[in-house]
């Protein structure tokens, strides 16, 4: 944010008692402290008024360099606490007012007695770590850890039952004129009143991690000591494994990143393409949870210095629904991080109809591209993109009585009637390399690749197109002209690529506007300069954005939508690639003869039907040229 820093208004210019509204709590502290004038905060919402996206007051105040972190800081920590934690988040830019106003909403609409920290958390709204990060460095709250044996048992037993279940925090340790009190949230007043009532002496606040806290009390509670959460039996680890991948399935999750840090064991779930916190462990926890999966996955349990790899197919001891979850173990400074990408196998094949292409395209792809008898088609794009569904979309639509359709994959993802599947097992030699070469001798029609990932695969899959077979496969690239440079990188002869590859569908999933809580959306300048459009590029456009609700646990999104590129390489793009033109170059012949409409245009086509956010389309999607104007779009998509 560039802003001027060398105008200083009249301080005539208002009185000082309007200038600070009652919500601006650190502003006035910082006027009242003399660490900045009447005039510096004149100056700073005039500033703040006119900015185009929204900044909070303190973070307009540090760019204009009126104040500085260490001066923020100072004033902060002698600030009354006076102000509520989501108030002052948004006043320090953390959150912005409209995440604070929804996670309100959740706490109204949740029966359960949540405190307002719990739902930032819970929601994703702020990661644990920075509120804690905040609250200590800005307040100056000291950072503990309750460790179950160092805490001082006397004073726990001084707290009722009751009050447990009804704020969080834990006593630490104590003398006869002040107790130590770690808190989830030190700026919740019922919290910081009930400490007080219970042990009637001088409060030394301090923060903690609300799961640590939590599992403290369950210590105390069940009458345990740390120790013996250390040496779970199996049962214990069992079960919460066994929770996190149910949690996964219900939650639609595609993929469980449980990850070690220094003070914590985090779990984080993706779900519609975005990470958020699901549970955060104890440290303690990490070894166990790791040697567990690590016996699912059958790999090496002793060893703790390199990467592996694995495999699990579990069952649900609760619901008896059946996942198949890729492993990956990665060596980490805090010790193994692990991945586990979910493919369940129930999973619904959609038609490719259903796919989400515009009618044109869609039209042209299955006309000119699915219905062509030889040559190579490529799904592109990045990880988790959905190029496996889109691949079996083409393979449930070519399956026939007429044809033999095999594959080599890795693993078997949709089990397909009909069709001869293969699934790569390296560890009992059934490589992507010997699978490939045996492949040819099946007598196949169209032969299906899991993914061209090395050279050896895409000659084999050109010497297969080369011989009259069909084959269809994934590329990992970000868009349709990119994989062919990619192939001319790997040392693929142009005029191999030009005389073997009949198309290209580049695909993105972007977050689908939440239907029960969409509302108009009207775009701002910014958005028009970040578009590259002028107002009337954008005329007849329906742009709806997500309020939140209940339905999309509060994030304004539900769902994916599918955004594509589609590139047939006719004459000119076979010529272009064969003269070894610049990508630029190639793209442009592509729009110009082929009718490329590419991902960032597809994008602002489905942004303006309302599935999906201009800010997503802006966020996620890569733009290579000025996009072409709405109507020119409908027109090339056939909408």
């Amino acid at each position: 944010m560039a802003l001027p820093s060398d105008h200083t208004p009249s301080s005539a210019e208002s009185q000082p008692g309007k200038l600070i509204p009652p919500g601006d709590t650190i502003a006035r502290s910082l006027v009242e402290q003399g660490l900045i004038s009447i005039d510096d905060l004149v100056y700073a919402k005039r500033v703040q008024a006119k900015l185009i996206s929204s900044r909070s007051l303190v973070e307009v105040l540090k760019a204009l360099k009126r104040i500085d972190n260490a001066q923020l800081n100072q004033a902060l920590k002698r600030l009354k606490l006076d102000i509520r934690i989501g108030d002052l988040l948004v006043e320090l830019g953390k959150i912005r007012q409209d995440e604070l106003d929804s996670a309100l909403t959740i706490q109204r609409e949740t029966k359960k007695n949540h405190k307002i920290g719990d739902v930032l958390v819970e929601h994703g709204f702020i990661d644990e770590s920075q509120l804690i990060e905040t609250l200590a460095s800005k307040l100056g709250y000291p950072f503990i850890f309750p460790e179950f044996n160092k805490i001082d048992r006397a004073l726990l037993d001084k707290v009722p039952p009751k009050m447990f279940g009804l704020h969080c925090f834990v006593p630490i340790s104590g003398t006869d004129q002040q107790v130590t009190v770690a808190f989830a949230d030190p700026l919740d007043f019922e919290d910081r009143d009930a400490a007080e009532r219970i042990f009637s002496r001088r409060l030394i606040p301090a923060i903690a991690p609300r799961q640590a806290i939590r599992e403290a009390v369950v210590l105390y509670q069940r009458g345990l000591n740390r120790s013996t959460i250390i040496e779970a039996d199996d049962s214990t680890i069992i079960g919460i494994v066994n929770n996190l991948l149910d949690d996964a399935m219900q939650q639609a999750a595609s993929d469980v990143h449980i990850e070690p840090m220094k003070d914590r064991l985090r779990v984080r779930f993706r779900r519609d393409g975005v990470l958020g916190i699901h549970k955060e462990y104890s440290p303690d926890l990490a070894s166990p949870i790791t040697t567990r999966l690590k016996v699912m996955a059958e790999a090496d349990i002793a060893e703790r210095r390199r990467h592996q790899d694995g495999r699990i197919f579990y069952e649900s001891p609760a619901t008896g629904d059946t996942l198949d979850l890729r492993v990956s173990f990665y060596i980490t400074v805090h010790g193994e991080k692990i991945v586990l990408r979910l493919m369940n196998k129930k999973g619904e094949i959609l038609d490719i109809e259903d796919i989400g292409m515009a009618p044109r395209m869609l039209q042209t792809f299955t006309e000119e591209a699915l219905a062509c008898p030889s040559g190579i088609m490529l799904v592109t794009g990045p990880t988790g993109a959905g190029k496996t569904t889109t691949l079996y979309s083409c393979v449930n639509s070519l399956n026939d009585l007429e044809t033999s359709i095999i594959t080599a994959e890795e693993p078997v993802e949709y089990v397909i009637d009909g069709i001869s599947q293969c699934s790569i097992n390296p560890k009992i030699g059934v490589t992507f390399t010997e699978t490939l070469r045996h492949i040819v001798r099946q007598d196949p029609d169209i032969i299906v690749m899991g993914e061209v990932r090395d050279t050896f695969s895409a000659e084999t899959a050109i010497q297969a197109a080369l011989t009259g077979h069909k084959v269809l496969t994934t590329f990992h690239t970000e868009d349709t002209v990119g994989g062919l440079l990619r192939l001319l990188n790997m040392n693929i002869e142009a005029f191999l690529i030009a005389s073997t590859i009949t198309c290209m569908l580049a695909q993105r999933l972007l977050r689908r506007v939440c239907p029960n809580c969409a509302i108009p959306y009207t775009p701002t300048p910014d958005d028009y300069r970040r578009l590259g459009y002028t107002h009337g590029d954008l005329a007849g456009a329906e742009l709806l954005t997500g309020r939140g609700c209940a339905s999309c646990r509060f994030t304004g999104f539900k769902g994916r939508v599918g955004i594509f590129e589609l590139l047939l390489l006719n004459d000119d793009v076979k010529d272009a690639v064969l003269a070894r033109k610049t990508v630029h170059e190639i793209r442009r012949i592509s729009i110009t003869s082929s009718g490329l409409v590419t991902l960032y245009e597809d994008g602002i086509a489905k942004a303006a039907q309302g599935k999906v956010t201009l800010q997503e389309v802006m966020r996620r999607l890569p733009r290579n040229n000025r996009p072409r104007p709405l109507h020119e779009l409908r027109r090339l998509l056939g909408e």
